[in-house]
């Protein structure tokens, strides 16, 4: 290496040292020191690591390669091949071992003097050391020496050329016999020995890759090809060769040796080094002239059989350990991923090469990458809450519970959600607005003049409200009083319909909130009672309410107090308790008991104290706008409402815009909000118009839960949803998709029930039934050309099954007519895409359950096995 740039080799048996090796070999040990200061004379490699110095051996002079010896007695014997293609035992250090000062300074000399380019020692029989030379039209190229050889002088070599140099006269032993030569009148440029044996040695020659068997020197098995350069095998697959030409990496499985199996990307510059990664299985190092750049190929994919040509997965990925020019390089023997480079200055940094981090997560909230030899896996707590877990570990649950599929009772959905959601039980209780109640609404809208006439599909409050007419307004007194309230009230049709929809009043031309109020009490909500009988003017009532739940078992007594306070109530604008409630009802905790006090406190028309408080329920603040605004105040209010709703994305909305494009706006919003397109597709397909169901984004929510449906495996809960959807938007019914073709003319063998209705046509016509009474087809009905036969039973395609496949008689059919099914499973046509064999499905499933092999004679394909959901079970059950 004198004249060239430094390498780099670890000790095979010290984890802690290495040689750097130019114009002279020197030993460092690295070591670790973290934070504290490096000794002195030590160089730092890394912010953790420094190297020290340990020892220089300058007595082989004009070195080309090195190898050191595999085994650890002698300890740091270096094999030095020269430039006259002499080879020069050596040491580093003082050894008191026999041996090794037995073998130090001896030198094994081939008969015509020419470089060495390569050295390897024998991994198993650690005497033998391979060499490869240039060319020579008269000697061989691969010599393979015996290390414990005696001294063996010849005449024609004189002193002079056996001493390993001019100042050392201890030196004169000399081998001039090999053991083996090989490669007669070629050129070796690289070598390694085989770990499967002892006894194969690969070279790359001057235009081919050979493979040296010792027991049979005469023969050799070689291929052609220009990537001759640093062969090198792969530790963890002993039959992947990696080699090199210029540019260009080939990947090479020796047990197919014709060709490459992978050439690798060419780069711009010529390699210099290739090496694999002795920790990290299929990953190679290379290195180009002049780069400050490490490559790094990922192969994801482990050597496979003869004959399958799979391609392998390659990742390539580029590193850079320092800022300068990179000389060479090595892998650390066992540290993961760990390298020391040198550059042509002979300046060393320590550097680790970190994992691709890669990531998997399960269709069920799972978590789990991978990063290096560890796997790691992060799942949702079992115990969380449900305000804490994820929108697919909900909607999960839900789906189990059938959530959206209640269509009788449409408010239970809301229990199934299994979430004290108030947005989702608005949501819900919204949908059962009785389809009479539409209904009788158009129908009054057709017998008036009016220009604009809702549809029978529900288009929400915010389009009734625009539609108002008629309007009476009316001073009204408190309840069961003869006192005026300070308050106007406003009356129409639409304002009616509006009470409705938010629950208070049911059908009629009365507003009776009675039966409103009562199952508010059942439900324990006295504060949001009381509050909604004050607004319909009988302060008598919410006393009543406010006393009943203070005395109700776990009541708050502070109702007692509140009642108190209500029971003082006065008209007159500068009264002391007008003044008290003004200033301290923003002191009470509770919502309700706020907008009460603020209620009774207002000027007439101006009520902003209740309409905008946004901790009160959204239908509760637009009844009371509906009684209590006028018509150019309503529609105002209910448009900025609706307005914030919608870039909230709070569900409260869908009362105000309904299931229109606004509607779809708003559920945009909590979609992009919460992730929840099982709720989006379940909404959108109650009652909305086909417009609506057509956009875009609500085919993508519906789409997109039904591919989260089959990534569950709850394939039943995808069908059901499939056919709920269908109910509910006929045009999304798929058409046929696949049919059953003939061999010879490609018709459709069922081309013929195409005329008619599918309805009541089942494949018992075509021969799937054993009623004598039906038809059997076995041949085309275009052509007349007979149906494959079945690999198992020999039957042409249309013939019924037996009962018992291989067990009973053979004219034993399956009466199917007693099934309702259109057709059973087991007389259905079958055939694998590989290799086109099939039959009837129930005896191929038969033989699979006891076979991987196709049926057939002389087939190996695998059928069950090519398919990756073949195996799989559903998680769900109808």
């Amino acid at each position: 290496m004198s004249g060239s740039k430094p390498d780099i080799l670890w000790s095979p048996h010290h984890v802690d040292r290495y040689v750097i090796c130019d114009s002279e070999l020197s030993l460092y040990r690295i070591e670790s020191v973290g934070n504290s200061e490096a000794k002195a004379g030590a160089l730092r490699l890394s912010e953790e690591t420094t190297a020290t110095l340990l020892a220089i051996n300058s007595d082989t002079p004009y070195m080309k390669c090195v190898a050191w010896y595999p085994k650890h007695e002698p300890e740091c014997l270096l094999a030095v091949g020269q430039a006259n293609g002499r080879i020069v035992l050596t040491s580093l250090g003082q050894s008191h071992n026999s041996k090794c000062k037995d073998l130090m300074g001896k030198e094994f000399v081939p008969k015509h003097a020419r470089q060495c380019n390569t050295l390897a020692w024998n991994p198993v029989d650690s005497n033998w050391l391979a060499a490869g030379l240039d060319k020579h039209r008269a000697d061989f190229s691969v010599l393979i020496w015996d290390i414990s050889s005696k001294f063996t002088p010849e005449a024609s070599v004189t002193l002079d050329k056996i001493r390993l140099s001019a100042g050392d006269t201890d030196a004169g032993l000399v081998v001039t016999k090999p053991l083996y030569e090989l490669g007669q009148n070629d050129a070796c440029l690289s070598l390694c020995w085989l770990p499967r044996d002892q006894k194969l040695l690969l070279a790359g020659m001057h235009r081919n890759l050979a493979i040296f068997d010792l027991r049979n020197t005469s023969q050799k098995m070689f291929v052609n090809t220009k990537a001759i350069q640093g062969v090198t095998v792969d530790p963890h697959f002993h039959d992947r060769v990696a080699s090199f030409f210029e540019g260009q990496v080939a990947i090479w499985d020796l047990r197919k040796f014709e060709k490459p199996v992978l050439t690798l990307t060419e780069q711009p510059k010529p390699l210099t080094k290739v090496a694999w990664c002795p920790t990290r299985t299929g990953l190679l190092a290379t290195l180009t002239r002049d780069s400050n750049i490490i490559r790094l190929y990922d192969m994801q994919h482990t050597p496979t059989p003869i004959g399958d040509e799979t391609e392998p997965t390659i990742i390539e990925r580029n590193v850079q350990p320092c800022e300068n020019h990179i000389a060479s390089f090595a892998w650390h023997p066992s540290s993961q991923n760990r390298m020391v480079v040198v550059t042509p200055n002979r300046s060393m940094t320590d550097f680790t090469v970190f994992e691709r981090i890669s990531l998997a997560w399960s269709s069920t909230g799972s978590l789990m990458w991978a990063c290096g030899r560890h796997l790691y896996e992060c799942t949702e707590e079992r115990n969380a809450s449900s305000v804490e877990k994820d929108i697919s570990t909900k909607m999960r649950q839900r789906a189990q519970s059938r959530y959206g599929h209640d269509t009788e009772q449409v408010w239970r959905n809301y229990l199934l959600a299994g979430d004290d959601d108030p947005q989702l039980k608005s949501l819900w209780l919204f949908f059962p607005i009785p389809a009479s109640l539409m209904k009788q609404y158009t129908e009054d809208l057709e017998q008036k003049p009016l220009v604009n006439k809702l549809p029978l599909v529900y288009s929400g409050i915010k389009n009734i409200v625009k539609s108002s007419s008629g309007t009476v307004e009316s001073w009204c007194c408190w309840n069961g009083s003869d006192r005026q309230a300070n308050v106007i009230r406003y009356h129409s049709d639409e304002r009616c319909l509006a009470l409705q929809l938010c629950g208070w009043i049911k059908r009629g031309p009365e507003i009776d909130v009675e039966p409103f109020l009562q199952s508010l009490e059942v439900e324990r909500e006295w504060e949001r009672a009381a509050a909604v009988a004050l607004f319909n003017l009988d302060i008598r009532r919410a006393i009543q309410i406010l006393n009943k739940g203070a005395s109700a078992e776990k009541g708050d007594l502070n109702l007692n107090v509140v009642a108190m306070a209500l029971s003082g109530y006065t008209d007159e604008k500068n009264s002391l308790w007008r003044e008290m409630c003004s200033s301290l009802r923003l002191q009470l905790n509770n919502p309700h008991l706020c907008v009460m006090f603020a209620f009774l406190t207002s000027e007439p028309g101006s009520y902003d104290g209740v309409l905008y408080e946004s901790s009160m329920a959204v239908r509760d603040r637009v009844a009371f706008a509906c009684m209590f605004l006028s018509d150019s105040q309503l529609p105002r209010y209910i448009e900025k409402l609706a307005s914030e709703m919608k870039e909230a994305g709070n569900l409260e909305g869908i009362l105000l815009t309904g299931l229109t494009k606004d509607g779809v706006d708003l559920m945009e919003s909590y979609v992009d909000r919460t992730g929840d397109v099982q709720t989006a597709s379940f909404c959108m397909l109650k009652g909305s118009p086909g417009e609506v169901v057509k956009d875009s984004r609500v085919q993508c929510w519906i789409e997109n839960y039904r591919n989260l449906l089959d990534a569950w495996r709850f394939w039943h809960k995808r069908a059901e949803f499939d056919i709920h959807r269908s109910k509910l938007d006929p045009s999304s019914k798929p058409l046929a998709q696949v049919f059953v073709s003939c061999n010879f003319c490609g018709k459709s063998i069922s081309y013929s029930c195409s005329a008619m209705p599918h309805q009541g046509r089942g494949f018992s016509q075509y021969g799937v039934s054993g009623s004598p009474t039906k038809s059997k087809v076995t041949s085309c009905p275009g052509c007349r050309k007979p149906l494959p036969r079945c690999a198992l039973c020999l039957m042409n395609m249309g013939t019924p099954v037996s009962s018992c496949p291989g067990a009973g008689k053979s004219d034993e059919k399956v009466d199917l007519s007693k099934d309702k099914k259109l057709a059973q499973l087991n007389n259905w046509f079958t055939w694998c895409h590989n290799c086109r064999h099939g039959g009837h499905t129930g005896h191929m499933l038969s033989w699979f359950r006891d076979h991987t092999e196709c049926p057939v004679s002389a087939c190996t394909c695998k059928c069950m096995q090519l398919d990756t959901t073949g195996n799989l079970v559903p998680l769900d059950s109808v």
